[in-house]
């Protein structure tokens, strides 16, 4: 039973959580372990697991998914000359049926020089030559390359084969990395060099290893979360079934029965590709079959409170404003990157969820309110499930493709850290110009200026600083807003040694008018700038930090230094630490970093905050 479907070829977006297999054989690997399988039987059982994409990665060779796709042709051509017998019109229509379920995706599992595994996964549209050709680029021999035997002779060492492999447009996987024939696996007899080469190359998107859901403190992703000197780039891990029969017996696993979820906008290569090119690594978690445990998905979110990406309500009445404060989270998501609403429990794993004593009823009336309520419609998803014996709704909402959103035909709400707040002149302005460029439209030239008074009264040395920060923030007709933001993060960056926290705010300026003080905040998410923000216009971080800087509480004294990065105050919030941190640039300058959660720390600020292992 598949929890949800794709939405391939209607050109909207649909954010959510998409089970995927990246690592399974079909019979053209030559350890296949069941005999008389079909690539329908392959196709069945992901259906039957929940997957929406999967990975054919036959050992060496890209022969199974060339034969599928050969019989859907042959199948199609012998029905346009209307030759089908009635046995191969099911067997069509079960493909076309199928196929329209579940991504599957050409790929291959290169056994490199000294018998390291490495997945490529690649977009269908590849044609099947090419892969043919990188296969005998990476020294595959050429009367191999249809048998999918495992030991091909010495083919290409494991940096060349990343390099060749992202250069043909591949998702680069270490498979079963810290196991048998894995980059990373233990009592590996290579030097440390070697190993951080084969686990820290920029050409590889990700590590695939089999303990991603242990318990022990000393997992594989745990130790390349990026606070080891060594390693200091974290990586992406997931996990596959590296099946090599449809079911599994004992500890040889079948199709889909170790698989990952990832949080996607569409069902495509394109999107799921994307996520690994990131560095937001909450986007991808252990996939679980709802029959089985989707209670201990909603524990796990939970466990993880309010994020950017999940907001929780004890209640949707309105009194009280709880239905009011649901509507504007859907907006927020809308407005910022989709996320997901549990209605009917706290955050708060302490406090048996209350539940919804109707959830069809409550789902409708949920549904009515968001078109009433909601300009421009926004399309959503919503279930009930049982969690500790209540009913818990789930608000699947996608990031909008028509932003802005607005409730009640004028609020505009966004998602901050863990807080749905209104937005802000800067933010809506941003949001606007996002959509333009977007839509093929040059912005207005007239972008936000600061506010006329203010100008004429504020210093000279003041009066250029805004000027330049306005000609940086100007929208070029040849470079979209996300460009232009990433050259003005860089240019705010470039004097340091180390990338800032990727959570929490930063004042960047502040100047003072008729006794008032107004700052420009900097979020640390995305680096996108606020300005005017007082204290009593502040949302609740802001208001944070802004009270602390208008305190005059910091000193460099009160820091608990390691090099040029520091830690400041470590204080919990919503029972989860948060960490404010300084930083020193290379000129001797000090920024302060507030309110940063663990979701931002990485590298260097791991010892800081004393969290490395």
């Amino acid at each position: 039973m598949a929890r949800r479907r794709s939405k391939r070829g209607q050109g909207q977006s649909n954010l959510a959580w998409y089970a995927v297999d990246l690592h399974m054989h079909t019979p053209a690997s030559k350890d296949y372990h069941d005999e008389g399988v079909t690539f329908l039987d392959i196709l069945k059982k992901a259906e039957t697991e929940g997957l929406d994409i999967i990975g054919f990665t036959d050992h060496n060779t890209v022969a199974g998914y060339a034969r599928m796709m050969e019989e859907i042709e042959d199948l199609k051509r012998w029905e346009q000359d209307q030759r089908l017998r009635p046995e191969e019109k099911s067997r069509l229509d079960e493909y076309r049926r199928l196929t329209d379920k579940i991504l599957v995706l050409p790929g291959l599992e290169l056994t490199a020089t000294f018998g390291f595994h490495i997945l490529a996964l690649f977009d269908p549209e590849t044609p099947i030559r090419s892969l043919e050709h990188l296969l005998l680029d990476l020294n595959v021999p050429l009367d191999t390359l249809d048998h999918g035997e495992t030991e091909v002779g010495t083919t290409s060492d494991v940096i060349h084969a990343y390099e060749m492999m992202a250069e043909a447009g591949a998702l680069v996987i270490a498979a079963h990395a810290n196991s048998t024939h894995g980059v990373a696996m233990f009592g590996m007899n290579f030097g440390g060099q070697t190993r951080i080469a084969y686990t820290q190359d920029p050409n590889l998107h990700a590590l695939e290893v089999t303990d991603l859901e242990s318990k022990r403190r000393r997992s594989t992703a745990s130790f390349f979360n990026g606070s080891k000197p060594q390693y200091p780039r974290r990586m992406h891990c997931i996990q596959g079934s590296d099946a090599h029969r449809i079911k599994g017996e004992g500890r040889n696993l079948g199709v889909g029965e170790r698989a990952t979820e990832v949080f996607l906008p569409e069902v495509s290569f394109e999107a799921l590709k994307q996520v690994f090119l990131e560095e937001d690594f909450g986007k991808t978690r252990p996939y679980r079959r709802i029959e089985e445990e989707i209670v201990d998905q909603i524990e796990e979110a939970r466990k993880k409170g309010p994020t950017l990406h999940q907001s929780f309500h004890e209640s949707m009445t309105r009194r009280g404003g709880c239905l009011h404060a649901i509507m504007s989270d859907v907006v927020a998501y809308a407005n910022t990157e989709g996320g997901t609403i549990y209605v009917g429990l706290s955050a708060n794993q302490r406090v048996k969820p209350k539940g919804v004593d109707n959830p069809s009823q409550a789902i409708k009336m949920l549904q009515e309110e968001i078109e009433r309520m909601i300009t421009p419609p926004i399309e959503v998803k919503m279930d009930a499930t049982k969690s500790q014996g209540s009913q818990i709704i789930r608000i699947v909402v996608p990031q909008g493709s028509d932003k802005p959103y607005v409730m009640e035909g004028s609020k505009i709400y966004i998602r901050h850290e863990s807080e749905t707040t209104l937005a802000m002149r800067d933010e809506i302005v941003d949001l606007v110009q996002r959509v333009l460029v977007e839509e093929g439209v040059q912005p207005s030239k007239r972008r936000e200026r600061e506010a006329e008074p203010a100008r004429e009264r504020a210093p000279q040395a003041s009066r250029e600083r805004q000027a330049s920060q306005s000609r940086q923030r100007q929208p070029q007709a040849a470079a979209p807003v996300a460009e232009a933001q990433s050259q003005e993060d860089e240019r705010s960056n470039g004097d340091l040694s180390v990338k800032p926290p990727s959570t929490g705010v930063e004042i960047d300026e502040t100047v003072e008018r008729k006794g008032v003080k107004y700052h420009t905040m900097r979020d640390l998410r995305d680096g996108g700038k606020v300005h005017n923000v007082t204290r009593s216009s502040a949302r609740r971080l802001w208001r944070y930090a802004i009270a602390l800087k208008e305190k005059g509480t910091f000193s460099e004294e009160k820091v608990d230094w390691k090099g040029d990065l520091g830690l400041w105050h470590k204080y919990l919030r919503s029972g989860r630490p948060h960490y404010d941190l300084v930083q020193r640039t290379k000129d001797g300058d000090v920024r302060v970093y507030y309110g940063v959660s663990d979701d931002g720390i990485h590298g260097p600020w791991q010892e800081v905050v004393g969290k490395q292992e």
